[in-house]
């Protein structure tokens, strides 16, 4: 059984609009919870909201039956101070549990003692889905430009950017994956036979062990400072020799664990859980070989492996090696996501540009962003976004298209990039800097959640809360020059008593 919110308030229990925040804090949660307050005191907006989560959020689970389960207004509230917090699940389970503000925004009465667990948290954050937090976005997009008064039918006018939002990984290595693969080898086929009351892996954890004193033993060579050509000569001897151990030593590891599976196989084990681990540990074995076949060519045969041929993260295999020039940065281990922002400081839309360049996106960020957003008419770009193919695609979608040319310019390109629209969505443009440094603040810096779904879903959730966020800060300074005006008013007195 799960509810959107429980209708029936509590003892003690304040309602959500009419809670107070101190207008002097300079905290995060008093504004990502002033945001979240307005959705939920804007009726209509409301409603659709719940209807969203209630018809999105499994939906193939009968919500009227079962077990109580967590309200799934209380998964958005979580979702979304995770986010903006830029938090882990443990310092969201304390927050929950023991912060009074956001337990009263949860729905939760002062003498309501009730507890979340970790794993609850871990569990139902993880069911909002990206389509539907899109669908959440483009609302809480439209209530914003409802508060900055945007008036009926004014023109929207995006820039569009992007950036790379890094995956949770350690820097790769040819050695350091295969140890993670033989890691996972070892350490799961012992489990599995120790499921089964077998003693075939009882050493493995000295096995692991052994795999890495030998992994580091290989590092430490390549960290010679040898000048002469003869001791250059020696401890590239050193190095080849070093690897080589390594080596067999994985592969005499990953035949044993063949050897065991074969023996799973005759001994007929064939259980779900048996085949879902016997999936599992191939999968680490393919990687492994995979290690030890690029590390051969590279090291001992002296071979260069094609970009295209290898893996950075044998655990997150959607990171991607990234550089971009920055300086000081010279590459980057993650995605990239590109997001178009209006001139209200809203995001419009996003797209997790899995093995794309910047102009692969161009045409798609306008279409998806214009079919939410039909009164979009300009957007601006790097030259990155270039190409004659977008140049034209785009020119039918929008009136103004600031996507300056790469290269030697024509007469007629260079007098369209010289006009005062041109050069005025130019000069814009580089607000969206502040947007990426924004998300980057509140949780977009690094993706904790693991795969690629819950690199999707983090970012999708990231966008709402900043736009959340956005709406949270807008309100808190109207209020902040409310309370202004009043003390101002206290001082001065009346109007008629001051003219007396």
């Amino acid at each position: 059984m799960r509810v959107v919110q429980n209708p029936q308030m509590l003892i003690g229990e304040v309602d959500i609009s009419k809670m107070k925040f101190d207008l002097k804090s300079r905290d995060d949660i008093p504004k990502i919870l002033r945001g979240l307050q307005h959705l939920y005191m804007d009726l209509p907006l409301r409603e659709r909201i719940f209807s969203l989560l209630e018809n999105r959020i499994s939906p193939k689970a009968d919500k009227r039956n079962g077990r109580p389960g967590m309200a799934l207004w209380a998964i958005l509230v979580c979702g979304v101070v995770r986010v903006d917090l830029n938090i882990d699940y443990d310092r969201l389970h304390g927050l929950v549990n023991h912060y009074d503000t956001i337990r009263e925004m949860l729905g939760h009465s002062e003498f309501d003692k009730s507890q979340y667990h970790y794993q609850t948290l871990k569990d139902n954050v993880s069911l909002l889905t990206p389509a539907l937090l899109d669908e959440i976005n483009e609302l809480v997009v439209s209530t914003g430009h409802v508060l900055v008064k945007k008036k009926d039918g004014e023109a929207l006018r995006g820039r569009c950017d992007s950036f790379v939002v890094e995956t949770d990984v350690h820097f790769p290595t040819d050695i350091n994956l295969l140890y993670d693969a033989m890691r996972k080898v070892i350490t799961l086929t012992a489990q599995w036979c120790d499921r089964h009351e077998l003693s075939h892996w009882r050493q493995y954890k000295y096995h692991v062990r052994h795999v890495k004193r030998l992994m580091r033993t290989a590092q430490n060579k390549k960290r010679s400072k040898a000048q002469s050509e003869e001791q250059q000569k020696k401890s590239t001897a050193l190095i080849v020799v070093a690897h080589q151990a390594y080596l067999d030593v994985a592969e005499r590891y990953l035949n044993k664990a063949q050897a065991t599976l074969a023996m799973f196989e005759q001994g007929g084990y064939a259980s779900e859980f048996d085949v879902l681990a016997k999936r599992e540990i191939e999968g680490f074995m393919q990687h492994a070989k995979r290690q030890i076949d690029q590390t051969k060519r590279r090291v001992i045969h002296g071979e260069t492996i094609p970009h295209d041929e290898k893996v950075f993260s044998i655990f997150e295999p959607h990171t991607e090696w990234i550089s971009k020039g920055k300086a000081g940065v010279p590459v980057e281990l993650g995605v990239k996501v590109c997001i178009l922002e209006d001139q209200h400081q809203f995001i419009l839309h996003h797209q997790v540009m899995e093995k794309k360049t910047d102009d692969q996106v161009t045409v798609s960020m306008v279409t998806e962003a214009k079919k939410r957003f039909p009164n979009l008419n300009a957007c601006s770009f790097d030259k990155g976004f270039h190409s004659p193919e977008n140049q034209l695609a785009l020119k039918e979608q929008l009136e103004l298209v600031a996507l300056p040319r790469k290269g030697k310019l024509s007469q007629q390109a260079q007098a369209a990039e010289q006009s005062t629209e041109f050069v005025k969505a130019r000069r814009a443009h580089s607000a969206v800097e502040s947007a990426i440094n924004a998300l980057e603040v509140h949780g977009l810096d690094r993706c904790p959640d693991h795969g690629i779904d819950g690199f999707k879903r983090y970012v999708a959730l990231a966008v709402v809360t900043r736009n959340i966020h956005r709406i949270g800060a807008i309100l808190w300074k109207h209020e902040q020059k409310r309370e202004q005006r009043k003390a101002r008013y206290s001082e001065r007195g009346p109007p008629h008593k001051r003219a007396a």
